[in-house]
């Protein structure tokens, strides 16, 4: 079977909270509730500390999605993403050729 599609009318929103220092990336479809992926500003990059996706658009490839637009924007501002999230860490294992924008460590 084909890998599930990102719903067609998904939404990538950039939010973020009162003064500079947090933000996050939502995912809005009309199939479900809203995803998400979290982050905090530190100098030079933003730590990412938290991806959701409900459990009724697992697998979906939102979270990838979302990961995308982050990594777009990071180097779109010069900024480094720093994984504090088990789902961003195991994908960065797999794609090395994000090693000029995802700092471990």
């Amino acid at each position: 079977s084909a890998m599930a599609q990102p719903p067609p009318d998904l939404i990538i929103t950039l939010e973020t909270g009162p003064g500079a220092g947090r933000g996050r990336y939502v995912a809005r479809t009309a199939e479900g509730p809203e995803s998400e992926m979290t982050f905090a500003h530190i100098p030079g990059g933003i730590i990412v500390d938290h991806t959701g996706v409900p459990k009724e658009l697992e697998g979906r490839g939102i979270a990838r999605v979302l990961l995308d637009r982050a990594i777009a924007d990071a180097r779109a501002l010069g900024l480094f993403i720093r994984p504090r999230c088990s789902y961003i860490v195991a994908q960065f294992a797999r794609h090395p050729e994000w090693g000029d924008v995802i700092k471990t460590g």
